[in-house]
């Protein structure tokens, strides 16, 4: 009986033990990790994974790598710019030394001093005119600078050609017998002392009178022999190639390339035409700054130089790393040139 009555007291102590065990377990959530103290979050545990990355938060590691990939960007960045201004330095180098072994290839410049009467002008319909001809016809090209004082108002003339059969086509000619034909660049100067930098195969000065004037002169000039980049020809324009120029005409006289020509064009057109320096190719970035741009493809970017004086003739004294005869129109124009690049 005695042992009866331990048994009931020590199953009911078990009882009562058990229950106060049980009962504040079966009030704790189910979790995984305990709550971080001060942290505001009701994810724990696998629902923290891509949030909580090791002792910091995901979104600094994140920050902190993206900081990093933007310093390597920008450090290659520098090291690309660096390369590409090396670059440019040593081709700058490589043009200013081919320009100076151009020069001292150059044929000697030729100066002199005269004075000359005129006689009558032996073009065909130019009878009445007076003309004073200062370098002869030539094959060669001649460029230079003309400076004169002249006993009366006087225009410039330079001659281009002889033209080949066909083309003349609406741009001004000159011929002594209706045969040989040379494209005419005619500069209404109308005074009577001025300085030209001229470039054609022939120099001369002109009055629509009948009587002689008298023209005292100097000059220097140099005579070359054609080339890729010294020219006497006649050429029809196409259509414009740059973007946004599609319904233009352009007559391309020396072709883009990386370090820029420097000379001077006596032109004549079959109307009037725009002259067009390009300047590049850009680098990236530099074509974005207002100035105006011309591009083949949306890829190689130029600025460009855009002249217009109104006019179907003239000269013009250029630098640029192309040049060309623009119009806005759509229709193809004709053009005679004497061009010549160098000192």
């Amino acid at each position: 009986m005695k042992n009866k009555s331990v048994f009931v007291v020590f199953f009911t102590f078990s009882l009562l033990l058990l229950g106060s065990i049980s009962g504040p377990l079966s009030l704790m959530p189910s979790a995984e990790a305990l709550k971080g103290q001060g942290v505001p979050s009701s994810q724990y545990g696998s629902a923290t994974k891509g949030i909580v990355c090791g002792d910091r938060l995901c979104s600094e590691v994140e920050s902190e790598v993206k900081k990093e990939e933007k310093k390597i960007e920008k450090k290659e960045q520098v090291k690309t710019e660096k390369k590409e201004s090396e670059k440019k330095k040593l081709d700058d180098k490589a043009a200013s030394e081919k320009a100076r072994y151009d020069e001292l290839s150059l044929p000697p410049r030729t100066i002199k001093t005269g004075t000359v009467t005129s006689v009558q002008d032996p073009g065909l319909g130019h009878e009445s005119h007076q003309l004073a001809i200062i370098l002869p016809p030539s094959e060669k090209v001649y460029r230079g600078l003309f400076t004169f004082t002249a006993s009366e108002d006087i225009q410039l003339v330079a001659l281009h050609g002889p033209l080949k059969e066909g083309e003349d086509k609406g741009q001004a000619i000159w011929s002594p017998d209706g045969e040989t034909k040379y494209a005419l660049t005619f500069v209404p100067l109308n005074a009577m002392a001025g300085t030209w930098q001229f470039a054609g195969n022939a120099l001369a000065v002109h009055t629509m009178n009948e009587d002689p004037f008298t023209v005292s002169y100097s000059v220097a000039y140099r005579e070359r022999t054609l080339s890729d980049t010294v020219k006497s020809e006649t050429i029809t324009s196409v259509q414009d190639p740059g973007q946004g120029h599609e319904n233009h005409q352009l007559a391309i006289i020396l072709p883009p390339r990386p370090y820029a020509y420097f000379g001077t064009l006596g032109f004549s057109a079959s109307e009037d035409v725009q002259l067009v320096a390009l300047h590049g190719p850009l680098q990236p970035g530099q074509g974005a700054h207002g100035q105006a741009i011309w591009t083949p493809d949306g890829k190689s970017f130029y600025a460009l130089t855009f002249v217009d004086k109104e006019t179907a003739m003239g000269t013009w004294q250029f630098t640029g790393n192309a040049v060309a005869l623009h119009t806005m129109n759509e229709t193809p124009f004709t053009v005679s040139y004497s061009v010549a690049t160098g000192q």
